[in-house]
């Protein structure tokens, strides 16, 4: 009988770093697919005090996303306190500090808050717009996903042009109300939809996200919606993920012939390069997170992530399918957002400056153009879709 072999220090450590390499792979694939229902309350609140003019202000830690114009989100209290932020009014005292105006504080008692978490939504419900809304349901996979349906504010006829609004990854449909206003003047019914795994709408059956394959089913649900109720033409406003999901849903929609134009938002263009960057921005080898790739887009990797199919990343990568493109298309993205970098958004427009245009802003952050520049946002919007076609 023979002695069984005992691996050398050198084999060893080869399994050893080869063991430790598939668990950050396996770790980091269904980071990207399990949804989080929790975020961290990581910035500090300092104080919240009342300003010599009786306005409500807050002192917070200097950041470049505390520190940047515009208006924003602070979410408190476990998620149920909710407060918009305003404009800088002071960074001179000590700059280490930030102190802004509190423009209105939503729910929750914002003084007794220790932290918070910044945030883009500006608005957490419908009915802070000032425009008449309802609640509607569209039918999706599974059931039934609640939307707000905003009638525009304009004298005479309503227009024939519905927008449809899709939220990114891991946020609520609350985040994409800010699209809203700019569409109601120019007379378009606007639909701000939820979708599967974000916790309003049905879940998939597996619980998963499909970085946009399948999610944009639930547009097209709401593409059914907008034409069985009037929409003869359609606009898809997009949001980072929401953007991957109108692409999608122009290119393969039972109705694509009635979009007329695409409206994307800090939008994911090619996930691998998206997912493999902000692996890097966490630390992460880039092999491990290629390697991540590679189970979220097989078959045999299938038993790590929960998928119920792997995900066709080619399919999601509108770089190299720019030639696929058949809409006009308009896309906002700051110039420094590391989460989805703009270098991918400036590709795709060199590949079809026949139909795309790029506006780029100077802010930090993801998914933030509309709060740090509101008047160039909704101008720029305004513009592209007075240039679409009116039949």
């Amino acid at each position: 009988m023979k002695a069984p072999k005992v691996l050398g220090p050198l084999a060893l450590a080869a399994v050893c770093a080869s063991s430790i390499s598939f668990l950050g792979a396996a770790y980091f694939a269904r980071r990207v697919v399990v949804p989080s229902t929790t975020r961290r309350e990581d910035l500090c609140i300092r104080q919240v005090f009342s300003g010599e003019d009786g306005s409500l202000r807050i002192e917070l830690p200097a950041t470049p996303l505390t520190r940047a114009p515009g208006r924003y989100s602070l979410w408190f209290g476990n998620g149920k306190g909710h407060a918009c932020i305003g404009p800088v009014v002071d960074e001179e005292t000590n700059k280490e500090t930030v102190i802004r105006l509190v423009e209105r504080v939503d729910s929750g008692d914002l003084r007794s808050a220790t932290a918070g978490i910044w945030s883009g939504y500006a608005y957490s419900e419908p009915g802070q717009l000032s425009l008449p809304f309802e609640e509607v349901e569209i039918q999706v996979d599974g059931g039934t996903a609640p939307a707000w349906k905003f009638a525009p504010r304009v004298a005479g006829p309503v227009s024939s042009l519905w927008a449809i609004h899709a939220h990114g990854l891991g946020g609520k449909r609350s985040g994409a109300l800010r699209g809203v206003p700019v569409a109601s003047r120019l007379g378009i019914t606007s639909l701000v939809v939820s979708f599967r795994n974000d916790g309003e709408a049905p879940p998939s059956n597996d619980s998963r996200y499909s970085l946009g394959q399948n999610e944009w089913l639930d547009v097209e649900g709401a593409i059914r919606y907008a034409v069985d109720h009037g929409a003869v033409r359609l606009v898809l406003f997009g949001w980072s993920l929401g953007g991957s999901m109108a692409l999608r849903a122009a290119n393969l929609s039972a109705h694509a012939d009635r979009i007329i134009g695409l409206v994307l938002v800090a939008p994911v263009l090619d996930w691998a390069e998206t997912l493999t960057s902000n692996g890097s921005a966490s630390g992460l080898p880039e092999a491990i997170a290629r390697a991540g790739l590679r189970l979220l887009s097989s078959n045999a990797g299938r038993w790590v992530t929960g998928l119920n199919q792997s995900i066709d990343l080619s399919a999601l990568d509108w770089v190299s399918r720019a030639g696929d493109l058949n809409t006009p298309t308009l896309i906002l993205h700051g110039i420094n957002d590391k989460s989805t970098p703009v270098a991918v958004s400036e590709r795709f427009a060199e590949l079809r400056p026949d139909l795309v245009q790029l506006v780029r802003f100077d802010v930090p952050g993801h998914s933030l153009e509309w709060n740090a520049d509101t008047e160039k946002w909704e101008s720029s919007v305004t513009g592209f879709l007075k240039s679409l076609p009116t039949d």
